[in-house]
C-alpha cells in the first residue's frame, strides 16, 4: 500500500509567496495614493477656506466704507510698492464698524483698515491692520492680524469710469466706480490653487445703495450677508481673529 503525500511542494510555496508579495505591494501603493490624494484634497479645502474668509472680510470693509460730505475725509487708497519679492499691493481705507476692537477702551465707529501681503522666508500671509480712532497727524498704528496664510496673490484694481488702474493714490480725492479684489492661495501639489475675486460697485453710493458681486466660481462671498452689511451692520469679528 502506498501512502498519499500531503502538503505543498517547494515550487508551490514559492509561487504563493510571490503572489502574496505582489498583492501586498499593490495594496500598499493604493493606500499610499489614497492617503496622498486625501491630504491634497484636505489642503485644498483649507486653502479655499482661507481665501473665502479673506474675501468676505475685505468685501465687508469695502461695503462699509466711511463716506463724508467732505471727500477728503473719505479715505480709499491703493498703492503698489516694489520689493525684492515683486510688487506688493496695499489697500487702505476708512470703514465703519459697530463692534469694538479693544475692550474697555474708548473708540468711535470709524476705523482705518489696511490690507497687504507679507512675504518672509518663503512664507506669505495676508495681513489686516485695524486702527481705532485714526489720526492723520499721527503715525499709523492699530491691531495687526493675519487673516489668511499661504496667500500667493493679492491684487486690487480700480475703475475710474474709463479704464482700470492698478493704483488709486490719495491725491485722487474721489472714489472709483468699481474696485476689484483678487486673492489666490499658493498651489499645493498638483491641485489648482484656490482663487477668489469680487467687485464692489461704488457708483451706486450716490443713490445710497451699495453692491458687491463675486466673479469666482469657487468662492461665494454670500450675497445675503453682504446686503446686510451694506445696510450698516458690519461683521467685525475681531475677537475671533485676535
Amino acid at each position: 500500500m502506498y501512502l498519499r503525500k500531503t502538503g505543498f511542494t517547494l515550487v508551490e510555496v514559492l509561487v504563493a509567496s510571490v503572489i502574496g508579495v505582489f498583492v501586498a505591494l499593490v495594496a500598499v501603493g493604493t493606500l499610499k495614493a489614497i492617503s496622498v490624494s486625501a491630504e491634497m484634497v484636505g489642503n485644498n479645502i483649507e486653502a479655499a477656506a482661507e481665501v473665502r474668509f479673506a474675501s468676505k472680510r475685505i468685501a465687508a470693509d469695502l461695503l462699509n466704507l466711511y463716506r463724508d460730505k467732505n471727500v477728503r475725509k473719505t479715505k480709499l487708497v491703493g498703492t503698489v510698492s516694489q520689493t525684492r519679492a515683486g510688487g506688493v499691493t496695499c489697500l487702505t481705507l476708512y470703514t465703519v464698524g459697530r463692534v469694538r476692537a479693544r475692550v474697555g477702551q474708548p473708540e468711535g465707529d470709524v476705523y482705518e483698515v489696511e490690507y497687504y501681503l507679507l512675504r518672509d522666508e518663503g512664507k506669505s500671509a495676508l495681513m489686516r491692520r485695524l486702527w481705532p480712532n485714526p489720526d492723520e497727524d499721527a503715525s499709523p498704528g492699530g491691531i495687526l492680524t493675519v487673516i489668511a496664510e499661504d496667500i500667493d496673490v493679492f491684487a486690487v484694481r480700480f475703475f475710474d469710469g474709463k479704464e482700470w488702474q492698478m493704483e488709486w493714490p490719495e491725491e485722487m480725492e474721489s472714489l472709483p466706480e468699481l474696485v476689484e479684489v483678487k486673492i489666490a492661495a499658493k498651489p499645493r501639489g498638483r491641485a489648482d490653487a484656490p482663487m477668489g475675486s469680487f467687485v464692489v460697485n461704488f457708483a451706486r453710493f450716490a443713490g445710497g445703495d451699495t453692491g458687491a458681486f463675486d466673479e469666482s466660481e469657487e468662492e461665494e462671498t454670500g450675497a445675503e450677508s453682504e446686503e446686510e452689511e451694506s445696510g450698516g451692520e458690519s461683521e467685525e469679528d475681531e475677537g475671533n481673529e485676535e
